[in-house]
């Protein structure tokens, strides 16, 4: 993947999936995740397929991650910050950031 060189641009250290990645302040969460060789950003809800960033510009919503323990949040809208946790989301979630079965999704409970 091209990269523009930054030079002089600080840069911040996030987690994604326990690994620690350097990326340049200014950048989105999917920019440094890209970066990274990181294409596989979430989970579907009913076949468990990978997606990842399509759009970037906050229109698809295939970026979807937690940051910091907050689920659906879109990577490609969102600022890298110095310290920040992100995971891959799994399936589907409710803005608490619980996990619904595929049953429970089905019948709505």
């Amino acid at each position: 993947m091209h990269r523009i060189q930054r030079d002089g641009t600080p840069q911040v250290r996030m987690e994604f999936e326990g690994e620690t990645l350097l990326a340049h302040q200014g950048d989105t969460v999917a920019a440094a995740l890209l970066a990274g060789n990181h294409w596989n950003f979430r989970t579907t809800p009913v076949s468990g397929a990978a997606r990842g960033p399509f759009c970037m510009m906050g229109v698809c919503f295939e970026c979807l991650v937690e940051i910091d323990g907050v689920a659906n949040r879109q990577a490609c809208m969102t600022e890298v910050r110095d310290g920040m946790r992100v995971k891959r989301q799994q399936g589907a979630n409710d803005t608490a950031g619980n996990v619904f079965s595929d049953a429970e999704q089905d019948t709505g409970q």
